[in-house]
């Protein structure tokens, strides 16, 4: 009788112990997940400031946020608003009357990139990312290097992705590719701004026209004489020169601050989201 009591007894501590172990992990993710969306917010609207990786405990939220519904939902509400001011531009006719694109986290994702380098809390990929963008993993391994394992997020580093803009594989942001096509069709001339540099050019196009981007009237980059120079710096004077042509600039849609503020701004400027890397 007392063996089976004590049995009883040890079986209940065991329960119990596994429950409450269960509720503080649940507890501690779910605080993770406020902080985590209030950190995002903060990041989004440039109060955090300079920042070169997702903090730690927040890197399995960046990734359910990126594959799951809120980016595609985010980025649609964007470029939903954006088309809505597009609509009461009264259009001249002259060729004129401009909208400027940024290209990375804007016209194409490198999502299927930081796959690898950016955000994940595993060991192993998440099939997840692979589906959305390539369809099958077979897919995905034949044109992305899986020999190594996934990594926590991590600075960025320059060398990994020029080998990645170089396949010229980054899907379209579906919101922003609607975008694009509405804005031709109302009549704007559309400029792609990227931070990209000049040998970069064949790739990038290649990447934008097999996305489904088209007649642009200029594609950007950075010339020799850009490099070292901050990206709000570039593209402000980018953007200075255009205007200088006579163009109106009326919409400029931008995942980074430094697509949009500086001089030479466009009358209606439209963040899209990006908690995956800050460039000043």
């Amino acid at each position: 009788m007392a063996r089976s009591q004590l049995l009883l007894s040890l079986f209940l501590f065991i329960s119990i112990s596994e429950t409450i172990s269960q509720s503080i992990i649940q507890l501690s993710r779910d605080h993770d997940d406020v902080y985590c969306s209030s950190w995002r917010f903060s990041e989004e609207t440039n109060d955090v400031g300079y920042w070169d990786h997702v903090p730690s405990r927040c890197v399995s939220y960046v990734q359910d946020y990126m594959t799951g519904d809120g980016y595609r939902s985010d980025s649609e509400v964007v470029a939903s608003y954006a088309l809505g001011f597009a609509k009461t531009v009264e259009i001249a006719g002259d060729g004129k009357d401009a909208w400027v694109f940024d290209v990375d986290e804007t016209l194409l994702s490198n999502l299927p990139y930081y796959a690898l380098h950016g955000f994940g809390a595993n060991s192993t990929r998440e099939e997840v990312v692979i589906t959305i963008f390539f369809g099958t993993i077979a897919e995905f391994t034949d044109r992305i290097d899986c020999s190594s394992p996934l990594k926590l997020s991590e600075p960025f580093d320059d060398l990994s992705f020029d080998e990645w803009v170089d396949l010229a594989e980054a899907p379209a942001l579906q919101a922003s590719l609607n975008l694009y096509k509405e804005l031709k069709q109302l009549g704007f001339t559309v400029f792609m701004l990227t931070g990209r540099s000049e040998y970069q050019r064949n790739a990038t196009v290649k990447n934008l026209q097999l996305e489904g981007y088209s007649d642009w009237e200029r594609l950007i980059l950075r010339e020799s004489s850009d490099q070292g120079k901050p990206a709000t710096l570039y593209k402000s004077q980018r953007r200075l020169e255009l205007i200088n042509e006579g163009y109106r600039i009326h919409g400029n849609s931008g995942d980074q601050w430094s697509d949009l503020s500086g001089f030479g701004v466009s009358e209606r400027s439209f963040k899209l989201p990006n908690p995956l890397y800050y460039i000043p």
